[in-house]
Order: C-alpha cells, then structure tokens, then sequence
C-alpha cells in the first residue's frame, strides 16, 4: 500500500469540504460538474466534481501537460464525488499514466474510487496502469495555480474531436484488447477530423 491509500500525502492534511482549500476549478458548463486541481509538494491532486466526460477532458490534457513540463511525476485523481467517467475521461488519464511510462518515473494513483468507477476502470483494463484505491489520503490544502482554466481553442470541433482520438489511441496502447471494441470509434472520429480539416 503506497502513502496515497495511507493518507500520509500531507502533514497537514483536512477534508475538502472541512473548510478554506485553494484549489483551481475548471468547470464545464454543458454538464454539472468541475475538475479542481492544486498541488501538494511533489504531488498533483486532480479532484473530479459531477462527470468527467469528453467536454472536461481537454482541460484535464492540457492541465497534466502543463505540470508533467513543471516536473511533475505524482498524479493523485480523486474519485469521490464523480458521478461517471465516459471513455474519453479515462482515456485522458490513461494518456497520462503513459506519459509518465515514457518518462520512466512517476505514476497516477486513483483514490477514493468507488464500485463502479473502479468496474469502469477494470473493465478497460486500466487497473494494469494505475493504483487504484477505494479509500485514500483526505484532500490536502493545496497551493493555489497561476492562472486559470485555458483559454477556448480557435477551433473547439476540431480540438475536441483531436482530444477524443487521442484519448481512445491511450486506452488501445494500454491496453491493445480495447482496439476491437473502439475501432469503430477510431474510425470515426479520424474521419471526422479529415472531414473538418479539408473543409477549412
């Protein structure tokens, strides 16, 4: 069991909803729900609120890149108040996972998961490249991000449907018996993104 299941990630460790935690919001406003991030020493706290889901998951892509430049390696996504995970969600963390592979060092650890979130997870496969706990470490005080959530991409059709292919090729390259159940998905969301270039 690793310091994230024993909730020793903090010294001064407190629940998040137990008072004042400085932490980014990125909400999403077509759905109730918000991804809060901070930091918390050598470690990256991802906090899913409502769903994550292919409209969050672009902010969750460019949130982990912009740490993993900062040296970043520890990546701590709390489950506890998601309420559903779609396949482009946990194909963005998957590419996360991978990422830190490549890099050699580093891991993402999932906590406070519950029984159906962790069925999604396994059911992908997923538990092969993750820590996956029911319980965990309490949310601790993070520090607070410079800036805010990205600015909107020139062309969100397309960055969306970049973000989707790019999270359905991470579950496939964790886990290559997902090629045959997303294939169709694969094909579709490339041909899509041809269809939108040539017509720019």
């Amino acid at each position: 069991m690793d310091r994230f299941a024993r909730g020793e990630a903090h010294r001064s460790v407190g629940p998040f909803d137990s008072g004042p935690v400085d932490l980014v919001s990125f909400p999403s406003k077509a759905v109730q729900s918000s991804i809060q991030v901070g930091v918390n020493g050598p470690a990256v706290w991802v906090r899913v609120e409502g769903k994550g889901s292919f409209l969050n998951s672009g902010s969750l892509k460019e949130f982990a890149q912009k740490m993993v430049n900062r040296g970043y390696r520890e990546f701590v996504i709390d489950l506890e108040h998601c309420a559903m995970m779609d396949s482009t969600f946990m194909g963005t963390m998957a590419g996360v996972a991978l990422h830190l592979k490549e890099l050699g060092q580093g891991h993402l650890h999932v906590v406070h998961c519950g029984t159906r979130s962790r069925e999604l997870l396994s059911g992908l496969g997923l538990d092969q490249i993750f820590s996956i706990h029911s319980n965990g470490a309490t949310a601790p005080s993070c520090e607070s991000l410079v800036g805010g959530p990205p600015p909107p991409p020139a062309d969100p059709k397309k960055e969306q449907a970049q973000t989707m292919l790019e999270a359905h090729e991470a579950l496939c390259q964790a886990v290559p018996e997902n090629f045959q159940r997303f294939k169709d998905v694969l094909d579709y969301l490339k041909q899509d993104l041809h269809h939108e270039t040539a017509t720019k």
